[in-house]
């Protein structure tokens, strides 16, 4: 048969289950264009900025059984995504990173954005592809497809020529996708020694990451087998529930909140599943590991990379875990309940809390009242977006995650400027789930008229701005050691004006008293499918304690030189202003 390159990248997306493309058509790209618009699967979307539309496909990678696509215009259309390419890289999000590409039968030289795309790209990806024929097109989006999804997933780069596209080619008869079959567990002479470590151990402990995201309950299962208390990392948040009674927090270290710290106090077996224990999961390596660690991860690379793994497992959380809990069985019946541990992470927690009320101040929102307010009012399986910056931080400290796969972030690429967009791809693959989201306001400048899409498509996301007028994560790093803030002040923003600009709603929240009726009329209004903007005058004042802890870490790893040139500093600047 006949037929052009982006017919058969069309049929191939919709063998693999694509439901949605990002990005902005250009003439490399037309005929693709054309075909998606032709699919009845396929929903190509307009986004006003590739950056926003990469940060799209990775929400719809995170919270569905699709992968996000991206569909690009080679060199200026890829350069805007790559942020969001980058940070699906880092986070192990698979993407397929498609790209149109300058002319391979043409003799001419300098095309019309022609460039390396493959050495820009090969930092960023699994892979890279440069399809020549129309034969290659299928094959190719098939095993792009299976890199991304496998092992520790991330996006896969394919460059398609315009010519390939456009024009018709020759083909055989086209394949169906068949998904490679599932590995077996193995590991069992592993898995036995680690439910020997725990089961030995006086203080067991479980820390658990972005690689436990579909194993919920194996991991609620060991904890409770054990009656050990659970901290997560950032990207962790939803693996484990926040209202159970062994979850401790984010983190477990210096950089950690109380109930984290004193629960692992005197950890001496810690069982750490999906986690590279990477600086932002550990507050800038600031936890104390045991010498019983042992580490399961997907990634062969990451087992012991920082912390030495007394039994190290390179393989999928759930089954792992599934083999785990199967083998401490037959070692005897369930550890016995520990009512004491847990009275006491549930007064850490409320102890907690009740340090943020003391902040309470006039004419401003007070963030634990925020997020009580926010947790009433959201339902369970409520989606939170959250972007990067000082809100991150007070979001996993505050508010609790009921249920799996509801929060998304930025952690390790760390890109300010993710929740607009990515809490649009949450809704699009979602449409059934309440989107809300945490920003900043720096972050919420960087990608604020993506709000524009979520209108024209009538996607009733939520934006809580976090509004005080200046980057306050870096602020308050700077004034702690500098007494001085530079550059991160923010210009005067009416963010009304953005809501008008993009056809979105627009709430203001001035104090506490506003906090409950705010989110009640904004969920009212994202009910009719029309955007919220609601301006929160917050409250940064009180440090979180990752904050607090990472400063302290930092700079306990300082020479003692420069802890005395630091100090001299500091007290300087705080007797001179």
């Amino acid at each position: 048969m006949t037929r052009t390159g982006a017919w058969l990248a069309t049929y191939a997306l919709e063998q693999i289950g694509a439901r949605f493309t990002f990005g902005i058509p250009g003439v490399h790209t037309t005929e693709l264009y054309d075909e998606l618009n032709n699919s009845r699967q396929i929903t190509p979307v307009l986004v006003t900025h590739e950056g926003g539309g990469a940060f799209m496909a990775d929400a719809v990678s995170r919270l569905s059984d699709s992968i996000g696509v991206l569909t690009v215009v080679p060199a200026a259309g890829l350069t805007h995504a790559s942020s969001g390419i980058g940070e699906a890289f880092l986070d192990g999000v698979p993407m397929l990173v498609i790209c149109g590409g300058p002319r391979t039968d043409s003799e001419y030289r300098f095309q019309l954005h022609q460039m390396d795309m493959h050495k820009f790209m090969g930092g960023l990806t699994k892979a890279t592809f440069k399809v020549t024929s129309h034969e290659q097109v299928v094959p190719t989006l098939f095993e792009a497809y299976a890199i991304a999804t496998g092992g520790e997933p991330g996006p896969v780069f394919i460059e398609l020529p315009v010519n390939i596209l456009l024009y018709s080619g020759k083909v055989g008869k086209l394949p169906s996708y068949t998904p490679p079959q599932a590995r077996q567990v193995g590991f069992d002479a592993e898995i036995v020694r680690a439910a020997e470590l725990l089961r030995a151990a006086r203080q067991p402990c479980l820390f658990v990451g972005w690689g436990t995201r579909d194993a919920f309950e194996q991991v609620k299962a060991v904890a409770e087998w054990l009656e050990a208390p659970v901290a997560t990392t950032l990207q962790g948040l939803s693996a484990f529930p926040g209202n159970h009674p062994l979850h401790v927090g984010f983190g477990f270290g210096a950089s950690a909140v109380p109930a984290a710290r004193n629960a692992f106090k005197d950890c001496d077996c810690l069982l750490a599943v999906g986690t590279r224990f990477s600086e932002i999961a550990t507050g800038s390596y600031g936890v104390k590991v045991p010498e019983n660690l042992i580490h399961i991860d997907i990634n062969p690379e990451t087992i012991g990379a920082n912390y030495p793994a007394r039994v190290g497992i390179a393989g999928d959380a759930g089954p792992v875990l599934t083999g785990l809990l199967k083998a401490l069985e037959t070692l005897g019946p369930r550890r016995a309940a520990r009512p004491a541990l847990r009275a006491k992470i549930h007064s850490d927690k409320q102890a907690y809390r009740q340090s943020w009320y003391k902040s309470d101040a006039a004419g401003i929102v007070n963030p634990a009242r925020f997020f009580d307010q926010l947790r009433l009012q959201t339902p369970d399986n409520g989606i939170l977006v959250i972007d990067d910056g000082n809100h991150t931080f007070l979001t996993a400290e505050l508010m609790p995650i009921h249920e799996p796969k509801s929060v998304i972030l930025p952690t390790d690429f760390n890109c300010m400027g993710y929740a607009v967009p990515a809490a649009i791809g949450a809704k699009l693959c979602q449409p059934d789930r309440l989107v809300q989201t945490i920003v900043g306001d720096g972050a919420f400048l960087m990608t604020c008229m993506e709000i524009l899409t979520a209108a024209t498509r009538q996607l009733g996301v939520i934006y809580y701005v976090f509004h005080d007028g200046e980057l306050s994560q870096i602020a308050q790093a700077q004034q702690i050691p500098y007494n001085r803030k530079p550059c991160t002040g923010l210009g005067a923003v009416n963010f009304e004006g953005v809501a008008l600009a993009t056809g979105a709603a627009f709430l203001r929240m001035a104090d506490n008293d506003a906090i409950g009726d705010a989110i009640r009329q904004a969920l009212v209004i994202s009910l009719t499918g029309r955007p919220v903007i609601v301006d929160v005058h917050i409250d940064y004042s009180k440090r979180t304690a990752f904050t607090e802890g990472a400063v302290r870490t930092n700079f306990g790893r300082f020479p003692l030189k420069e802890k005395v040139r630091t100090l001299a500093r500091v007290l300087t600047r705080r007797l001179t202003g």
